[in-house]
């Protein structure tokens, strides 16, 4: 009898665990809202990297898309490509605009060296304030990030630019490696946004 119940518990261990891992992976592969195949940006034509929801615990945060020009299949690639890129997000639940700001510094700082975080004190400051302009972004509201090579990033929140593009290239690479650096912000998203924007 009380080998049988063991059976039964790990069975039921087993199982959730499994049905718990499909969850991670759904969240991270699916998202709500449709990303185009592709987008024209510094007069270069994008193509979807990859797409993926970002999940904080249980909640779903927003969906994110990636658009190069080139194909990147590892952070390594994505990092090393050049050319013009686009991250492009949509809220799925109500966001604070300071939260989001200080959770892509801290990204940020996660992933890179204190000395090259000084060298774009302006540019980070720069985000931070932007976000916390916005006191929230409600479910369906977008923001995106566009980089063009010797012009720096431009912010939008609901496609609107907000202010002059800041920084350098540099710059967005320490903005990717919130998402594609040694310590990521999710490891299902970042392998979602490298898998080539399949459904």
């Amino acid at each position: 009898m009380i080998q049988l119940r063991l059976r039964a518990s790990r069975l039921r261990m087993a199982t959730l665990i499994a049905g718990s891992a499909l969850c991670l992976q759904a969240g991270a592969a699916t998202t709500v809202h449709k990303f185009e195949p592709t987008a024209q940006l510094g007069g270069s034509a994008l193509l979807l990297n990859g797409k993926g929801t970002r999940v904080r615990l249980v909640f779903k945060a927003y969906d994110m898309a990636l658009y190069t020009t080139k194909r990147a299949t590892t952070p390594a690639e994505l990092l090393a490509l050049t050319g013009p890129k686009r991250l492009q997000f949509t809220a799925l639940r109500e966001l604070q605009g300071t939260d989001l700001g200080r959770l892509f510094l801290r990204g940020m700082s996660d992933n890179t060296p204190s000395q090259q975080m000084t060298r774009h004190t302006l540019a980070t400051t720069r985000l931070i304030e932007i976000f916390s302009g916005k006191p929230k972004l409600a479910p369906g509201d977008t923001f995106a990030m566009d980089f063009v090579p010797g012009k720096g990033t431009q912010f939008y929140i609901q496609g609107q630019p907000q202010g002059e593009p800041v920084g350098d290239d540099e710059f967005f690479t320490l903005v990717l490696r919130i998402w594609f650096g040694d310590s990521p912000a999710d490891t299902q998203l970042r392998d979602a946004l490298l898998d080539g924007g399949k459904d």
